[in-house]
């Protein structure tokens, strides 16, 4: 497939169609991917089924596109409702998919091949992080992985002619991406690095071996306390630990000890301590590290000059939707995913970041230069 002269033996829209064709039937597994990968479940068994009555899908009703519109958007055993998600990003990577021939097909093969394993890790990343505020690191280490693979068959990618040239473009657009994205983790953290949860009156906080217990979620320390700095923070009415009870008395969690009141201990032995509480503060990141994952797979593919286009456009992005949701009470400060806006900013580079950027300085340049 590779071999251009291979290819102009078959008309360029022959291969316009396979691309589509191909990029609907990459959607209805990246449909799966959606659903499981933040569950923790494989991707590949057990096969195609209705979460709702567990009907295995057989393959002539598991047609991306045309089945979805064929059942109007119902299972066929049980009449369960079907997401129009599942047809939406069918769709949407099959047009992508087909965007990646059209852009880079006629200059790369293997380019127009990785500007698609790229954008279906974006419409993966989009949609679960979206739902869960997560970016799984089956895209974002396995992005870093393809990245530079394809950085090696494709140097057209980087713009430019030979493979160790792409392979080192590669290598600096990971580390740019991972490391201007941690900086902002680290500045994010001292500035908005704590928040107050307001909880019903004499609520109970459960403390176990391994998560923070809330009445209406359950956080994993992982989440919360991965730095030393860490700290949980809570007055509490009374505190139960063992056969042990304490009253009026302020409780820290750090990864490395707990105190109440005055006395100190070794959380580690601690397997449950229940906490009478109003209110509780948590560390907070303004980012995760998911997101600096992201951004390096992302440098991978497409390099520094790509990565300072997408952290700008990403950032223009975001505040404005983020603000909108905000006023709009859709969305609070602390729970706006940042993934998205990286993956549409990365997009618009991929398609004419270049033209953009010469667009922007031929506008803003001084008269007269």
């Amino acid at each position: 497939m590779a071999d251009a002269r291979s290819l102009a033996l078959v008309p360029f829209h022959f291969w316009s169609v396979v691309f589509f064709v191909f990029g609907s039937l990459a959607g209805s597994f990246l449909n799966v991917c959606i659903y499981r990968l933040p569950r923790g479940e494989s991707v590949v068994w057990p096969p195609s089924h209705c979460p709702h009555c567990n009907y295995r899908i057989p393959w002539y009703l598991n047609l991306p596109l045309f089945t979805w519109l064929y059942l109007r958007g119902r299972c066929a055993n049980c009449g369960a409702p079907i997401s129009f998600r599942y047809w939406a990003v069918e769709l949407l990577t099959a047009l992508l998919f087909l965007g990646c021939w059209l852009q880079f097909g006629s200059q790369s093969t293997w380019q127009a091949i990785a500007g698609c394993v790229l954008l279906a890790g974006f419409v993966v990343a989009t949609f679960i992080d979206f739902e869960h505020f997560i970016i799984p690191d089956e895209i974002t280490l396995g992005g870093m992985a393809a990245g530079f693979i394809f950085s090696f068959v494709a140097p057209p990618m980087h713009g430019v002619k030979s493979a160790p040239e792409s392979l080192q473009a590669s290598f600096w657009g990971m580390v740019m991406g991972a490391a201007v994205i941690y900086a902002l983790v680290r500045i994010g953290k001292l500035l908005f690095g704590r928040h107050t949860l307001t909880l019903a009156p004499d609520s109970t906080v459960v403390f176990t071996d391994t998560a923070l217990q809330l009445p209406d979620q359950e956080i994993p320390y992982g989440d919360l306390l991965y730095r030393k700095s860490d700290r949980i923070l809570l007055q509490a009415k009374k505190v139960v630990l063992g056969d042990r009870q304490w009253e009026n008395v302020a409780v820290t969690l750090s990864p490395s000890r707990l105190r109440i009141g005055e006395e100190e201990m070794d959380p580690e032995p601690v397997t449950r301590m229940e906490v009478t509480a109003d209110a509780i503060e948590l560390p907070r990141e303004a980012m995760g590290l998911g997101d600096v994952k992201f951004m390096a797979a992302i440098g991978a593919f497409i390099g520094w000059p790509g990565v300072v286009f997408t952290l700008l456009v990403s950032s223009a992005l975001g505040a404005a939707v983020g603000i909108t949701l905000i006023l709009l009470r859709k969305r609070d400060w602390g729970h706006i995913p940042y993934g998205p806006y990286l993956a549409v900013a990365a997009t618009i580079w991929m398609f004419g970041g270049n033209r953009l950027v010469g667009w922007w300085l031929q506008l803003t340049r001084p008269v007269g230069w």
